[in-house]
């Protein structure tokens, strides 16, 4: 009996730690930045459509005019909302209806989608993105 009682709590010891492996590599896994273009930035300026303070991250929805007299949307990935706040930024940093200018790292499949560099508001204050995102390398005008 003691030999069944102890293969019973050897196995439930093994699931455990088997399960807690699995599941906590899924738990902390992130997605990089490899789909965005960190060579060939780019500077829009354009009106501010939505502005989502959510985890994992923050987007912004900025309606850019493009060459055929219209306006191309682009989403733009920023930092998580932790990371923001820890660098000056609020939830309302960004409201509908702002005009920003901002340096992007766009989508390698051309769309229109870009992850944040550098945003410049209204105002003339200019902030990063943050370090996991990385520096601009052209100059925000």
């Amino acid at each position: 009996m003691r030999l069944v009682l102890s293969i019973i709590r050897t196995s439930g010891l093994l699931v455990t730690l088997v399960s807690s492996m699995v599941f906590s590599t899924g738990i902390s896994g992130h997605h990089s930045f490899a789909m965005f273009d960190h060579e060939n930035q780019l500077q829009l300026s354009g009106t501010v459509t939505r502005f989502q303070w959510t985890n994992p991250h923050v987007y912004i929805h900025l309606d850019v005019d493009n060459d055929e007299g219209g306006f191309d949307t682009w989403t733009i990935e920023c930092a998580n909302p932790g990371i923001l706040s820890r660098i000056g930024w609020k939830f309302n940093s960004i409201k509908e209806g702002d005009e920003i200018s901002i340096i992007v790292g766009p989508l390698h499949t051309g769309e229109p989608g870009a992850l944040l560099k550098q945003v410049k508001f209204a105002d003339g204050t200019i902030m990063s993105n943050g370090v996991p995102a990385g520096r601009p390398n052209i100059p925000l005008e």
